[in-house]
């Protein structure tokens, strides 16, 4: 079993995993957590994370929490993970400021989403995590900008003080980035891109020119599509973040364990 863990072609190693799973046998929960910190293929990441949780937390939790030190961005965003899939509340306390601030940024999104999962359901604790995730707009580049974005907008209406306050950043970056994520929480069926866009027309403009001038005439195609009754061009989802097994993600997208 181990040596198929570490096997050269993917597919045997996505078995391996698999069946590792199946037996939950405590005596592979190091060569699991191992593979995790090295494992280059999404598919069989996403297979080690159920693997682990197949295991009893009791012996997991403790060994994940070591991996949270590693000098390896992937081991400690892995880690970080899988204490979302296992979704233990007693684990927020590993959650750490520096987490959330690593300048890795698969690491820091994943610290993102696990804190939104294991937040205490306390205004007080909603609240801090709030302020402390809206420190982090205008990081990253768009992927990184989305992971925010739904974190911030999962945890619900108690991040609208903080979001207001950031979009009067005097960093048009901040700015738009707090714009666009309020926009995502008035109206989660927005697309992200849209979002950023109309919120960067708002801080370009100032707030009162930009309602004055209204929203941005349509493309001409599109117009052409509205006067002759034809379908409407509906803009796509956004891709599902690699955050449970079953969604479908983009290989360009870093999924964990």
């Amino acid at each position: 079993m181990v040596k198929a863990l570490r096997a050269e072609d993917p597919s045997v190693r996505l078995q391996a995993a698999l069946t590792a799973g199946s037996m939950a046998d405590p005596a592979l929960l190091e060569t699991l957590v191992e593979r995790c910190a090295v494992e280059p293929n999404f598919f069989v990441r996403d297979m080690l994370s159920w693997a682990l949780t197949r295991l009893s937390p009791q012996i997991t939790l403790p060994r994940i929490r070591q991996e949270l030190d590693s000098e390896r961005p992937q081991a400690r965003s892995q880690a970080l993970h899988t204490l979302s899939k296992i979704g233990d509340k007693s684990t927020w306390a590993w959650i750490t400021r520096d987490m959330l601030r690593d300048p890795d940024d698969e690491v820091a999104r994943t610290a993102w989403r696990v804190a939104v999962v294991l937040v205490p359901e306390d205004e007080d604790a909603e609240k801090e995590l709030a302020d402390e995730l809206v420190r982090q707009l205008g990081r990253g580049d768009r992927s990184v900008q989305l992971s925010l974005s739904r974190a911030l907008t999962d945890l619900g209406d108690v991040i609208e003080p903080a979001l207001e306050k950031a979009a009067r950043s005097p960093d048009p970056a901040v700015a738009a980035h707090a714009r666009a994520t309020e926009l995502l929480r008035q109206n989660p069926e927005t697309g992200f891109d849209a979002a950023v866009e109309e919120a960067k027309r708002v801080v370009a403009l100032g707030p009162e020119r930009a309602a004055a001038a209204g929203p941005p005439a349509p493309a001409p195609a599109a117009a052409a599509s509205a006067g002759t009754g034809a379908s409407k061009t509906v803009e796509p989802a956004e891709p599902a973040e690699p955050t449970e097994p079953a969604e479908v993600v983009e290989e360009s997208e870093t999924a964990h364990c």
